[in-house]
């Protein structure tokens, strides 16, 4: 399963959720406390969606956007659930 984020690095705190309307299809938006530096918010962010998911930080792939904001998330493998629980960390 592929979908995509809108990263947020330097938050007070760790979260998932939120929609982003800036492209062709909504983005979830990650927050991390992690600095976008040396792939530190890129880790952060496989964490977070880990545990929004409820899957290993292993299954959670950057597909795209590797050094910007915008990136695309691989869940592999997802969970029975994951559109659902994408649709409502979506809101």
């Amino acid at each position: 399963m592929r979908f995509a984020v809108r990263v947020k690095p330097g938050a007070r705190k760790d979260s998932v959720g939120g929609r982003w309307d800036a492209g062709e299809r909504p983005a979830l938006v990650v927050s991390v406390a992690a600095p976008a530096v040396e792939g530190k918010a890129n880790e952060a962010v496989r964490r977070a969606v880990a545990r929004a998911f409820g899957v290993r930080r292993q299954d959670v792939a950057i597909v795209a956007g590797d050094r910007g904001r915008d990136k695309v998330i691989e869940l592999d493998p997802a969970p029975e659930d994951a559109a659902r629980r994408l649709a409502d960390l979506l809101g």
